[in-house]
C-alpha cells in the first residue's frame, strides 16, 4: 500500500509561495546580505528599488488546491489581478476568486508575477524552457513551490544573469539537492530548500496522518489516504 498527507500542508506551501514573491519582489534577502556585509553607510532614494505588488498580475500555473488558497490571499489580501492555466478551466472558481483564464504563452506575456503549482508529468516536466522564459516581461518574476524539474534550470540561470527577466524565487530544484552551477552567484533569486511545509503545526499534522495510514494498513483496514492506482 501506498498513503499520502493530501491537503494537510496547502496552507504552509501557499503562506511560502507569498513569502517568496515578496522576498525576490522587495529585494528582502539581497537587503539583508547588503546589511549583513556592512554595505549599508546611508540612505539613499535609489539603494535597493524593489517592484510593488498592488495593481499588479499574478499568473497562476495549476489552479488546485495549493494555486487556489495563493489566488485567494492574494487577491483578498493584496489587490492584484489573478489570471491562470490549467489543463482544465475551472470557471467555478474564475467566479469565486474573480480570476480569468488564460492559455499558458498569453499568461506568461502579460503577468508580472507567475506562481507555478502543478503536478511533475512528462508534460509538464521543462514547461518552463528557454523559449518560454523570453516571452516574460523583463521585469516579471518567477515563483515555484511546486517540482523542481517544471522548469529548465539552466535555461532560468541564463535569463537571470542576462537580466530577460527581473528575478526568480525558488523552494524546488531540478535535481536537488543540487543546483545548476551558477544560481548561487546571483543577487536576483531567492532559494530555500524545498521548506514550503515547513512549519511545526504542518509536519505535526503529516505525521499524525501518516501514522494513522499505518496503523489502518497494519490493522487490515483501508487507510483514509490511500493512494489508487491511475
Amino acid at each position: 500500500m501506498v498513503t499520502n498527507t493530501p491537503g494537510v500542508l496547502t496552507d504552509a506551501v501557499a503562506e511560502h509561495t507569498i513569502a517568496l514573491l515578496f522576498s525576490i519582489a522587495e529585494r528582502i534577502v539581497e537587503a539583508d546580505r547588503y546589511t549583513r556585509a556592512g554595505k549599508y553607510k546611508a540612505w539613499g532614494p535609489k539603494l535597493l528599488l524593489g517592484a510593488d505588488i498592488k495593481g499588479k498580475t499574478l499568473g497562476i500555473i495549476g489552479l488546485g488546491r495549493i494555486g487556489s488558497a495563493v489566488a485567494q490571499r492574494m487577491q483578498d489580501g493584496f489587490d492584484v489581478k489573478i489570471i491562470y492555466y490549467d489543463v482544465k478551466r475551472n470557471e467555478d472558481l474564475e467566479k469565486k476568486y474573480n480570476i480569468e483564464y488564460r492559455e499558458l504563452d498569453d499568461l506568461l506575456k502579460e503577468v508580472d508575477f507567475v506562481s507555478l503549482h502543478t503536478i511533475l508529468t512528462d508534460d509538464t516536466r521543462h514547461l518552463i524552457n528557454a523559449e518560454r522564459l523570453k516571452i516574460m516581461k523583463p521585469t516579471a518574476y518567477l515563483i515555484n513551490t511546486s517540482r523542481g524539474p517544471i522548469i529548465d534550470e539552466k535555461a532560468l540561470l541564463e535569463v537571470l544573469k542576462n537580466k530577460t527577466i527581473a528575478g526568480a524565487a525558488l523552494d524546488v530544484f531540478e535535481n536537488e539537492p543540487e543546483l545548476t552551477p551558477g544560481l548561487t552567484e546571483l543577487e536576483n533569486i531567492v532559494l530555500t530548500p524545498h521548506i514550503a511545509s515547513a512549519t511545526k503545526e504542518t509536519r505535526d499534522k503529516m505525521a499524525e496522518m501518516a501514522a494513522n495510514n499505518a496503523i489502518a494498513a497494519l490493522e487490515g483496514q483501508t487507510p483514509p489516504n490511500l493512494v489508487q492506482e491511475r
